[in-house]
């Protein structure tokens, strides 16, 4: 149960053994966020992600605690990177240790979902055309309203 902020690349087959341990529960659900070569203004060569680094870990310390009382977690854990990032490169990874299948996926994309909205991260793409600033998307303001509206699974 933790959160990792780091500018070196994620290492997904040891994160997914340190998550699931000796023990792994009976169900695992993880997500992982890569850097799309493509967004709605054109080709994207890398990503440049930026962050406050005490309050991105508070943020995500807590949504990951909300998680594991929300869906009953055994486990669960937060990986997110900083920095520039080429395309094709991990961004973000989010794991959850639960008794049923249900509560772990659903915990994923309550983690994923709020991390989008409410953690301090900006985002740089880059491209053929210089940098410009990622502004947040209506739909996931949306997905994140829908967690509001259902304290349970």
């Amino acid at each position: 149960m933790s959160v990792s902020l780091q500018a070196e690349p994620i290492d997904i087959a040891a994160e997914y053994a340190a998550l699931v341990g000796a023990l792994p529960g009976a169900a695992v659900a993880t997500f992982t966020g890569y850097v799309r070569d493509h967004s709605g203004e054109g080709p994207v060569g890398a990503l440049e992600l930026e962050h406050y680094p005490e309050m991105a870990l508070k943020v995500l310390q807590n949504l990951g605690r909300e998680a594991a009382e929300r869906f009953r977690l055994d486990n669960w854990r937060i990986v997110h990177r900083f920095g520039l990032l080429p395309v094709s490169e991990t961004i973000v990874w989010v794991g959850a240790v639960a008794d049923h299948r249900g509560e772990a996926i659903s915990a994923c994309e309550f983690m994923m979902d709020t991390l989008k909205t409410e953690a301090p991260f900006w985002k740089r793409e880059q491209g053929a055309e210089g940098a410009r600033w990622v502004a947040s998307r209506e739909q996931d303001g949306e997905r994140r309203a829908r967690w509001e509206q259902s304290k349970g699974v």
